[in-house]
């Protein structure tokens, strides 16, 4: 039987005797590529900190890359795993040049405090190059737009060859070309030859790439439907979710944008 790349079975988190996540059942398989959409307060960062190692959950049973938790190292599992997020971004030093950033991925740790080599550096530089960053290169982090940061953590993700890459509500703060070549450098990642798995979280549809052929939506902490696109990103599935009427609008050819009606 084929291990799966996450498996949530019943997980259910609480804090401050307020349940945050309730009952989460959820799997992603080998080859699968998923986004989960939700409203402010569905428990969607939650839900990837626990996937990450962040949080634990309070009940239920959870597998990343063949880890169980309770039975796998945390640290060597995040190494498994890119993460980009803005909450990463907050911590990372201002003062830091971008490919210095880039390597720290190898590592999964702010900072640099292991012993690398010249070709770690390098590598870490060629990646860069092929993200379309290859003029950041020797800048501090604190000059850089928030599109160039960005660029930066795909980055420093990829140099750990992940299995897993997980977006957190990776276009905020981009402005509508930013988000667009944002967008673009994730499609193509996934276009590579062996790509990692990806899970994308989003408020917006019109985020959610055509490479994302699966979709979670996320409501009031509960798995409210999931499934294959075609079937949940439709204007009956999302006003059931939304639980308002909302009039839909095509972008491009595969993605869609959702209005209040």
């Amino acid at each position: 039987m084929t291990q799966p790349i996450l498996s949530f079975q019943n997980v259910k988190f609480e804090r401050r005797d307020r349940t945050i996540l309730d009952g989460i059942n959820w799997t992603i398989q080998p080859g699968q590529n998923w986004a989960s959409l939700g409203l402010n307060g569905a428990g969607k960062t939650t839900m990837l900190k626990i996937i990450h190692g962040d949080l634990w959950p309070s009940s239920g049973r959870v597998e990343v890359l063949g880890g169980l938790f309770g039975h796998t190292s945390i640290p060597e599992l995040t190494k498994k795993i890119g993460w980009i997020s803005t909450a990463l971004q907050d911590g990372l030093r201002p003062g830091d040049v971008v490919e210095s950033i880039v390597l720290s991925g190898k590592f999964a740790s702010i900072g640099i405090y292991q012993d690398f080599t010249r070709a770690d550096l390098q590598e870490a530089k060629a990646i860069l190059t092929e993200m379309g960053g290859e003029s950041l290169i020797g800048k501090t982090y604190q000059v850089l737009s928030q599109g160039e940061r960005q660029l930066v953590m795909i980055s420093r993700s990829l140099m750990a060859h992940p299995e897993l890459m997980v977006f957190d509500e990776p276009c905020n703060g981009l402005d509508l070309f930013a988000r667009e070549a944002l967008l673009e450098r994730i499609a193509n990642i996934q276009a590579t030859k062996n790509p990692p798995t990806m899970l994308f979280v989003s408020h917006y549809t019109e985020e959610i790439l055509p490479c994302f052929q699966n979709v979670l939506l996320l409501k009031d902490g509960q798995a409210f439907s999931q499934g294959r696109r075609e079937d949940i990103l439709t204007k009956d599935s999302l006003e059931k979710f939304y639980n308002r009427p909302i009039q839909t609008t095509q972008v491009g050819a595969y993605r869609i944008a959702v209005y209040p009606s």
